[in-house]
């Protein structure tokens, strides 16, 4: 389906970036992967998709904290590929403190990351797919995009913020066909969850599925995690022609989690 397409993927070295990667490279899709890591297990996720899928994989290892990386991310990809199609922002990061304890420069820091990157690789991008007429953007928030949580001022601060961005970018693109939708993902069976897991599952002094079940009960009444294959799924139908006429959204991927 996206056979002969471009798709740069940041955060992509792990978690759900990378489903979303395999996703779009099982259609077709070239990837320009981004994210942290070594350098040995991030060559073989390179390798493995060109070899698994049939499509041509890069790699950019840029801090996109800092608006010129973001720019230059875009740049290497165009100058690789030929041109962006496809951009899934879905780097972030996270920290959790009271807000009168909240440390001001890892408030820089999650608003740098988790919203302006999402900005200034947009801001580059956009002006190729404008000039081609096609182009699809899925940025990856949270289900505190749309719903707060204690603790997580900054975090929640820029998923919402992720959330009006979108709309902003879909609607100056409407009339082409370029469209702009938010995923707002509630727990995702991830390494970093499965920290969070075992740290529960201390704390309730019990096994690991009693961590994943107090987890999971505060909030996800489904009971379940959603899978890095979940969210590729539906970045790809976001990609689809199916699609097309869908711009401007914010999609939970929650368990009912936003329905409460």
């Amino acid at each position: 389906m996206l056979k002969g397409k471009t798709a740069v993927v940041t955060g992509s070295t792990s978690g759900i970036g990378f489903g979303i990667a395999v996703a779009l490279a099982e259609q077709g899709a070239n990837i320009m992967l981004n994210g942290f890591g070594e350098a040995g297990a991030i060559e073989a996720l390179r390798l493995g998709l060109e070899r698994d899928f049939g499509v041509k994989a890069a790699y950019n290892g840029g801090d996109l904290s800092q608006a010129d990386a973001c720019t230059a991310l875009i740049a290497e990809a165009e100058a690789a590929f030929g041109c962006v199609d496809i951009l899934v922002n879905n780097v972030g990061i996270q920290h959790v403190a009271p807000t009168q304890d909240f440390p001001a420069e890892r408030w820089d820091l999650i608003l740098a990351i988790n919203l302006s990157s999402y900005f200034h690789t947009m801001r580059a991008a956009l002006p190729g797919m404008q000039a081609r007429g096609w182009g699809r953007i899925v940025n990856t928030a949270s289900v505190h995009g749309l719903v707060a949580s204690t603790g997580k001022a900054a975090y929640v601060a820029a998923k919402h913020g992720v959330v009006g961005l979108t709309k902003v970018v879909a609607l100056e693109n409407a009339e082409a066909d370029i469209t702009c939708n938010a995923i707002c993902p509630g727990w995702v069976d991830t390494p970093l969850v499965q920290a969070q897991i075992q740290a529960r599952a201390t704390a309730v002094g019990g096994t690991v599925e009693d961590g994943k079940r107090a987890l999971l009960g505060e909030k996800q009444p489904s009971k379940r995690f959603a899978t890095p294959g979940d969210i590729g799924a539906l970045v790809t139908f976001l990609c689809s022609p199916a699609a097309h006429n869908i711009t401007g959204t914010a999609l939970p991927v929650d368990g009912g989690w936003t329905a409460q």
